[in-house]
């Protein structure tokens, strides 16, 4: 039988590039209202806070339907569940090119986020099933690269796919919503055929290396769960360390998503620049994002680093906005690059928490519930910054916001601890 680190770079190169494809489609169909921002708000008249409006709406829709569809995973297995995932966003974003104004925009964006909602905590879960902790963080932060990556390759893509207006007389950003939607749907056949439920399905692991594996992680989920006293769904609304990562999350949301949905905007204001231009220079904080997520998140291997790393990953993405609401062109991308590099250095730690407090279906529906609460803030975050843009007339006015409520987080990440870490070695170490 081979070694638990040779097994496990075996499980990251079966299963993490298939995830991170899935999640690389999911957030470019998710985002790419972003690049088409300005240009339906010419064609169809549709004002700056019912775009933030809209944007939003997909996480509500989303945050509602996701504690369901990870328990159904549960049930029922991640194969078929990220494939019934996959076919139903891929057929709906493409649908998103029929928008006719506001509320057909508000509709759409709403059937959006209950179609994919599940994809993310149900990957958070999956991982669970197939890394021991200590190892889930460098996980998540690989799965995570998905968003960098999205980001990297959606913005030039969809500058691109812009130019492409009046093209068998649809506007460019008809085209882009077509173009980017369809592949979700043929690489949702590729999960079906390649993704393993479990590690006791895996063709590439022997059943006594399967066996083995699922029994060290099953040890190792009871022994948190048990020293958190969390056995039940129910007990995760009781249980302080949850509730403190939800509250976290939910300003990192806040400013990952307004990121996502203004930027291109924002950086239209730097000057005259053609779509490609915006698409190209949009996507550099994005690379450092992916920088990050490879770098930071591997160094949390026990309670106090990632309580650490988180802290100085909020305090990051705080002085990032800071520099990219007072500065100019140059400065506020690079202020948006900092601020970008520290998000997914922080969320894959923050996911690691759920799995050292519960364990069974009760894992599976808490992590959607960190999930749903946090994703009210990719709500909040696009509807404040569209509401100040509209009231002021300036596109940087709601970044204060982002920057007092990641303040806010970066408080909260000095209470945070594991199931199995001693309070009161947690305290010592947080101040």
């Amino acid at each position: 039988m081979r070694s638990p680190a040779v097994l496990n770079k075996l499980i990251f190169r079966r299963i993490m590039p298939l995830l991170i494809a899935a999640y690389v489609i999911a957030f470019i169909d998710r985002t790419n209202i972003g690049m088409a921002k300005d240009r339906m708000e010419i064609d169809l008249g549709i004002s700056a806070t019912a775009y933030g409006i809209g944007a939003g709406l997909f996480f509500l829709t989303y945050a509602l339907s996701e504690i369901p569809s990870n328990l159904i995973m549960h049930r029922v297995g991640a194969r078929f569940w990220i494939m019934r995932i996959m076919i139903t966003w891929g057929l709906l974003s493409a649908c998103m090119s029929l928008v006719q104004g506001e509320w057909s925009f508000y509709i759409l964006r709403m059937l959006l986020g209950i179609a994919e909602a599940g994809l993310f905590p149900g990957v958070i879960y999956f991982i669970t099933q197939w890394f021991m902790v200590k190892d889930r963080a460098r996980a998540n932060g690989f799965f995570l690269l998905g968003v960098a990556l999205a980001n990297v390759i959606g913005a030039p893509l969809g500058g691109l796919l812009l130019t492409m207006d009046g093209l068998g007389g649809l506007h460019g950003w008809q085209w882009m919503f077509i173009i980017e939607g369809i592949p979700a749907c043929f690489l949702a056949l590729v999960v079906w055929k390649m993704l393993p439920n479990k590690p006791s399905e895996a063709k590439f692991l022997t059943r006594a290396e399967a066996e083995d594996l699922e029994a060290r992680i099953a040890a190792e989920e009871s022994a948190g769960a048990a020293a958190a006293g969390n056995s039940k769904l129910r007990h995760v609304l009781k249980d302080k360390q949850i509730l403190l990562v939800v509250a976290i999350y939910f300003t990192h949301q806040i400013a990952v998503y307004a990121l996502s949905f203004f930027l291109p905007s924002i950086i239209g204001t730097y000057g005259e620049l053609t779509s490609v231009q915006i698409g190209l220079l949009t996507s550099i904080p994005w690379l450092f994002s992916a920088i990050g997520a490879l770098l930071i998140p591997r160094l949390a291997t026990d309670g106090s680093r990632s309580r650490t790393v988180a802290s100085a990953s909020m305090v990051g993405i705080v002085a990032g906005f800071a520099l990219g609401a007072i500065g100019g062109p140059v400065l506020g991308l690079i202020g948006f690059s900092i601020a970008a590099f520290n998000f997914f250095a922080l969320q894959p730690i923050l996911f690691t928490y759920p799995a050292t407090r519960l364990s069974g279906a009760a894992l599976a529906g808490g992590i959607a519930f960190v999930n749903t609460v946090g994703l009210f803030g990719g709500f909040l975050g696009p509807y404040v910054m569209g509401l100040l843009e509209e009231i002021t007339g300036n596109k940087m006015s709601g970044l204060w916001f982002i920057v007092i409520m990641c303040a806010i987080g970066a408080v909260l990440t000095l209470k945070l601890r594991r199931g199995t870490e001693d309070p009161s070695k947690a305290s010592v170490s947080g101040h």
